[in-house]
């Protein structure tokens, strides 16, 4: 059941990826890059605070790198 919960946290963490990316310019596309990828972040955090600290590293910085590049643009 917990596998199941993270594969579908997983898949719409991606949609909304991938629908930041396809909005046609940077600026549109944006808003949703940065929403998606602080929720990466935050759930990262929160992993690796309560289950593993290794999530920090595997998941929350990953995450924290894409999102300051998108905000770098």
């Amino acid at each position: 059941v917990l596998a199941a919960n993270q594969g579908l946290y997983n898949g719409f963490l991606v949609a909304g990826l991938v629908w930041g990316l396809l909005q046609g310019t940077a600026e549109a596309g944006k808003p949703w890059l940065v929403f998606f990828l602080g929720c990466v972040v935050v759930a990262g955090v929160f992993g690796a605070a309560t289950a593993s600290r290794k999530i920090l590293f595997v998941q929350a910085l990953p995450g924290a790198v894409a999102l300051a590049a998108v905000l770098a643009l």
